[in-house]
């Protein structure tokens, strides 16, 4: 009996799921892939995805592993079509890649990439895609707080308590904002990010460019570690997992 591994990379609209990971009660995306592949594949698949969106949160780029027994790689490589006509229009299936036998999805990354959308006036088009802000921004101080992001590695104020990871430490090699049209977008790039981390920091980011707090204030909010100190999460409709890096994939993408 031979078992071979398979990345797939799939995108989704989060907005009608309760995240990516399954649920006893909830409707998840990793539940509905899931199925589909157990489907086209005819024997029980399990999905192990590169982290964990929260309920609302949307994805461009995401990967998960599986693994399958007696199939010719070639029937896997060309099922994609079969596996599409069995996702809801929400959740697309891009790629399905053979992978070495120990590929992780998710500890096997190296970095990943978020953005965060901002509107300012009212459009249908935006509605759970953006987040629809009417206070006025000092973005050019916000820019000046994200950068300071970069010369911190503990980040426990912006983490969700209780959530049973061994360390806090990221490293933030990305971080600022743009503004595109009428929207505001904040790009943050880390090696790895902590649960409801950055919603949190986009809270927090927002309090400055309200005057609301300065960089002074910002970096003892930091230096606290102390998630109570740090403004709050903004919903999970604007935030977007774009990009997940691996060092195996890089000459396959």
């Amino acid at each position: 009996m031979s078992k071979n591994r398979y990345f797939i990379q799939i995108a989704y609209d989060g907005t009608l799921y309760h995240g990516w990971q399954t649920q006893p009660n909830a409707i998840t995306v990793q539940e509905l892939l899931d199925k589909a592949l157990t489907i086209v594949y005819r024997q029980p698949i399990e999905t192990l995805g590169c982290g964990r969106t929260d309920a609302g949160v949307h994805a461009k780029d995401f990967y998960a592993h599986f693994d399958i027994e007696d199939l010719d790689e070639d029937k896997v490589l060309n099922s994609l079509a079969s596996v599409n006509a069995l996702l809801p229009y929400q959740i697309c299936a891009k790629r399905i890649i053979p992978v070495h036998d120990e590929a992780h999805a998710r500890f096997d990354a190296t970095a990943r990439a978020y953005k965060y959308y901002l509107h300012f006036a009212k459009d249908p088009f935006k509605f759970n895609r953006s987040w629809l802000l009417k206070d006025k921004l000092d973005i050019e101080m916000m820019n000046k707080a994200a950068n300071i992001l970069l010369s911190y590695i503990d980040f426990s104020c912006f983490s969700k308590s209780n959530t049973q990871t061994f360390t806090n430490n990221c490293k933030i090699t990305e971080a600022f904002f743009e503004e595109v049209d009428d929207s505001l977008i904040f790009t943050i790039k880390a090696d790895r990010f902590l649960r409801n981390m950055v919603r949190a920091i986009m809270g927090t980011l927002v309090r400055i460019g309200k005057h609301e707090i300065n960089l002074d204030d910002f970096k003892a909010i930091i230096e606290s570690k102390n998630r109570s100190n740090a403004g709050q999460s903004v919903p999970a409709c604007g935030l977007y997992l774009v990009k997940v890096e691996y060092a195996f994939l890089s000459a396959k993408c």
